[in-house]
């Protein structure tokens, strides 16, 4: 709660056009990588949170169900763009994914090309 409210400050005081929810924990993971935080401090209760995450979905459903009027106005914009962007989202995560993979055989092509070098000039 208080980096959520560390993020609220952020936002207030920048206006910066980013949630505070977002800000709060990229402030948290800073927190725990500079071990200003420890990770045993909010392991309980992150994977308290993780295991019920369900529940959390439970007041969207709900909104969904009483809006389902105007759900059902734009049905088919509304699943057109959720395939689209399910699409888009798979075809750059797989672009990226094989981007990485290449990257890293060049790396480990040329550590091994050059412990074999240091191998060569050894001998």
């Amino acid at each position: 709660m208080a980096f959520l409210a560390l993020g609220e400050l952020v936002v207030w005081l920048t206006g910066v056009p980013i949630p505070s929810s977002i800000i709060g924990m990229l402030l948290l993971t800073a927190a725990l990588h500079y071990k200003i935080v420890r990770l045993r401090w909010v392991d309980t209760l992150a994977s308290f949170l993780v295991h019920n995450l369900g529940f959390f979905f439970v007041p969207a459903g709900v909104g969904l169900i009483a809006s389902l009027g105007l759900v059902s106005n734009e049905l088919i914009p509304i699943v057109g763009a959720s395939v689209g962007s399910t699409i888009i989202i798979i075809a750059v995560t797989g672009q990226t994914h094989q981007l990485v993979r290449k990257a890293m055989g060049h790396r480990r092509h040329a550590k091994k090309n050059e412990t074999s070098n240091d191998n060569i000039l050894e001998k």
